[in-house]
């Protein structure tokens, strides 16, 4: 199984919405939260083609994307080969 890392931030709904999908999944992941840490979202938007929003999801250090991509991609049937499901 890959290595799941989302960037999450304090009272993010959009993170809530996203860790659930994971969970669901059985994925385990590790959360970092860059609230009130400009160094950690600098980190996180560099690795994310720029992207500042949370949450962004990432799978062995390969940007999948936000909130809703993650479940635009599970309603494609992609998400689960990303993730190293398949």
């Amino acid at each position: 199984m890959k290595k799941i890392v989302i960037y999450t931030a304090n009272f993010c709904p959009f993170c809530v919405k996203a860790k659930s999908l994971l969970s669901k999944k059985k994925i385990k992941f590790s959360e970092i939260n860059i609230a009130n840490n400009e160094n950690l979202r600098e980190k996180m938007s560099a690795m994310a083609n720029g992207a500042r929003s949370v949450p962004q999801i990432f799978a062995d250090n390969i940007h999948i994307g936000d909130c809703d991509k993650i479940y635009k991609l599970d309603q494609e049937n992609k998400l689960d080969k990303l993730l190293g499901l398949e």
